[in-house]
């Protein structure tokens, strides 16, 4: 990992959308927030449909600009940076973990957690196969990701995400499509990157099953920060959960009626 400061910060980060292509208006996605994610530390993400969560994530993650704020990974503020330099941060120090793996179907499966190294010109020795070894797929280094479970599929891409020693993990849904006893064995590992390796993940999630598993849970609603909770535990954030979605809900009515 690079540096010493804060994994991610975000200062007075917006996001506003237009209503259409024809209306004046616009849709604030996300109101101004402040947001600091240091080293070490596993944040879940969690609100009702349309809160915010994935335009968050796409921001911090450099995938989306923000209309107004700072994003900064370690001591970096990537507003400022062209497509070029933005996607060489995004290879060397971003990691991703997606619902649905996102691996290349035609390459091996340590060809795909070579990838983020060979994108960026590195040599990629013996780093693939440890982080294969990492998440206990080792042996399967040859195969293509056909020839994997669902859970094996998103342990390589947890191998992929580690490989380049990045400073902040973002995983969207990653258990999503996986059954309980495999979802807890991918969480498992995000886990131990942040306990054994250091790394920070930002982990978007609906399970409140998966969230338990973090340091702190943040809590969206309507574009803004609606509570925070620390050392989390899955009935708490399930209550949590069902409120905001009830109050969602009666937003909705109110706006319709």
């Amino acid at each position: 990992m690079k540096g010493t400061l804060d994994a991610l910060t975000l200062e007075g980060v917006s996001r506003t959308y237009r209503r259409g292509t024809r209306a004046p208006a616009s849709a604030p996605a996300l109101h101004p927030l402040d947001l600091t994610v240091p080293r070490a530390r596993f944040l879940a993400v969690m609100g009702p449909s349309g809160s915010g969560k994935s335009t968050l994530l796409q921001c911090a993650a450099g995938l989306d600009r923000p209309t107004a704020g700072t994003v900064r990974i370690g001591g970096t503020a990537i507003g400022g940076l062209g497509e070029a330099k933005l996607s060489r941060l995004r290879r060397e120090r971003v990691g991703f973990v997606f619902q649905d793996h996102n691996l290349v179907p035609s390459l091996s499966v340590a060809e795909n957690v070579a990838l983020p190294l060979l994108l960026g010109g590195e040599d990629p020795g013996e780093r693939p196969r440890s982080g294969l070894d990492a998440v206990g797929l080792g042996d399967r280094g040859g195969d293509r990701p056909a020839e994997l479970s669902g859970g094996q599929r998103q342990r390589v891409a947890i191998a992929r995400a580690l490989v380049t020693r990045p400073e902040v993990v973002f995983a969207d849904e990653p258990t999503g499509a996986l059954d309980p006893a495999t979802a807890d064995d991918v969480l498992a590992l995000l886990r131990r990157a942040v306990d054994a390796d250091g790394h920070a993940v930002v982990m978007v999630t609906h399970d409140p099953a998966a969230a338990a598993w973090a340091d702190e849970v943040l809590f969206l609603a309507e574009g803004r920060v609606a509570g925070r909770l620390a050392r989390p535990g899955a009935a708490e954030v399930g209550r949590i959960m069902r409120e905001l979605g009830r109050r969602a809900a009666s937003a909705a009515q109110e706006v319709h009626a």
